[in-house]
């Protein structure tokens, strides 16, 4: 049985911000050769440096706003991509990779309040999701940050 679902940005979402080239505060976004691994926050897969376009951007997680929202700087592929499908693992390249991936789980209630934060460190995130949305029933979701930047990866739901 599924614990969790991995919610990556959606192809739609990219598309738009690909033919609009603003994000979503109006901003133009900007265009650079992959300087860091990312990840992409769509396909959830780190980008080739040096090789890979990307488009940075700000963006925020959350569909109201409020004093948790969070926005900041993510990247998406310049070129579209699949959006990640294997959703009920943490991706595997972004967990493998702990030098260039530090992870912290921080959980929001169903009213978007931050009601927990956790470094994931050494730990294993796929064991680490479902321990936490077991012991933690006030936690609606989960966003997966980077430790060291505190940008938004991706998104975490529980399985009904």
């Amino acid at each position: 049985m599924h614990q969790f679902t991995i919610v990556p940005l959606s192809k739609e979402y990219a598309r738009k911000i690909r033919e609009d080239r603003k994000d979503d505060f109006g901003r133009e976004i900007t265009e650079q050769i992959a300087t860091g691994k990312g990840p992409c926050r769509v396909s959830l897969r780190p980008f080739s440096v040096g090789e890979d376009v990307r488009f940075l951007l700000s963006h925020s997680p959350f569909p109201v706003d409020n004093a948790f929202n969070q926005p900041g700087p993510i990247f998406i592929h310049k070129k579209e991509v699949e959006a990640y499908s294997d959703i009920h693992i943490f991706p595997p390249e972004i967990k493998a990779d702990k030098k260039s991936f530090p992870l912290t789980l921080i959980g929001y209630s169903r009213e978007q309040n931050m009601v927990f934060t956790r470094l994931v460190g050494d730990d294993d995130i796929d064991l680490l999701i479902p321990k936490v949305f077991g012991e933690r029933a006030e936690i609606d979701y989960l966003h997966v940050r980077n430790a060291q930047a505190g940008c938004f990866i991706c998104k975490v739901e529980r399985v009904s």
